[in-house]
Order: C-alpha cells, then sequence, then structure tokens
C-alpha cells in the first residue's frame, strides 16, 4: 500500500470515527430531557388516577418495596399497603376530593436516580385525618417529595413523603380599648 493509500486509510477511519461518535454530553442531555418529560407524565398519571378516586392506578408507579410517609406521619411500606390505604381513603374522606398537583422541582440526581417536589391542592374532601387542617376554608394544600429510581428501563417511586401546608397563624388580636371615664 503506497503512502497516500495509507494516509487516505487512516483519514477515513478518522472521520468515522469523529463522526460516529456522539457527543456525550448531548447524550445525557437528551436522555435527561426524555426522562424528565417521562417523571412528569408519572406525576400526571398519579394526578389523574387520584380525580377518578382509582388507588390502583394511583399506587402503580410504586416500587413493590416502596415507603411511603403519609401526612400525618404513619409509615406505609410496601405498593401493595400504600394501595390498601389510599383506597380506604377513596371510599371514604376523598371520595368526591380533587387535586391539582404542580412539580415545583424536578432533579435528576443521576442517571437513575431523581427527586420530584411537588405542590398539591386537594379540594371536595368530606373530612380531614385527625390532627390535619385546612390550609384554608375547604382546601388543603400539601407538600410531596418523591425519591424515584429507575430500573430496567422503568421508573418507580421508592420513597415518598407527604407534609400537610398549616394555616395561616390568625392575626394577633386587638388589645381591647382602654375604658373611657364617664
Amino acid at each position: 500500500m503506497n503512502t497516500f493509500a495509507r494516509s487516505s486509510a487512516v483519514m477515513a477511519l478518522f472521520l468515522t470515527c469523529c463522526v460516529s461518535t456522539p457527543d456525550p454530553t448531548e447524550k445525557a442531555q437528551g436522555s435527561s430531557q426524555n426522562d424528565e418529560a417521562i417523571l412528569r407524565k408519572l406525576v400526571a398519571e398519579q394526578t389523574e388516577a387520584w380525580n377518578h378516586h382509582d388507588a390502583a392506578a394511583w399506587s402503580k408507579s410504586f416500587a413493590p418495596d416502596a415507603e411511603f410517609i403519609n401526612i400525618v406521619g404513619t409509615i406505609f411500606n410496601g405498593r401493595d399497603e400504600i394501595q390498601k390505604r389510599h383506597a380506604l381513603l377513596f371510599d371514604s374522606v376523598f371520595k368526591e376530593s380533587r387535586t391539582e398537583v404542580t412539580v415545583r422541582k424536578l432533579r435528576i440526581i443521576d442517571p437513575d436516580v431523581a427527586v420530584v417536589d411537588m405542590d398539591h391542592v386537594v379540594t371536595g374532601y368530606t373530612a380531614l385525618p385527625p390532627g390535619v387542617q385546612a390550609t384554608e376554608q375547604g382546601v388543603l394544600r400539601t407538600r410531596m417529595r418523591y425519591v424515584i429510581k429507575q430500573s430496567a428501563g422503568a421508573w418507580s417511586i421508592v420513597a415518598g413523603q407527604n407534609t400537610d401546608v398549616k394555616p395561616a397563624p390568625a392575626p394577633p388580636s386587638q388589645p381591647a380599648p382602654a375604658p373611657t371615664g364617664g
């Protein structure tokens, strides 16, 4: 092989490698955007399931061994218990409820772990669990945090915690006016 042919072959090999090797940051960014869309869809589907009072659909994105801490601090272990407890709620105090959920913050910590912080606004409930107060008349606001892990190409909630937003404190009472003489 002459020098020109050898140089041409080396150049062709070099160009092939440069053109066919994707920029790792582009791939990570594209994957991250796709994962973010998948996670937002998970939240939207869960919101829809709440509004249809479907405990099985609401719980389906939890890992089989997930842990969920509810609004009063009770720990539910595993998807089955999470589903069972939510079925009880959907059959009672939250039977007619509606929720609106806003993703406040979504962080992909590494390619297989994300944390999603959400604000929930729940209306239409008939009562609230003992110790829970409405944030305002007829409205319960909560903050939910999920730790979500990807395994075998699917994202599932491995841990969740729901915290109620307390009502604003009442303004300080005004002192009674001083008595006037007379």
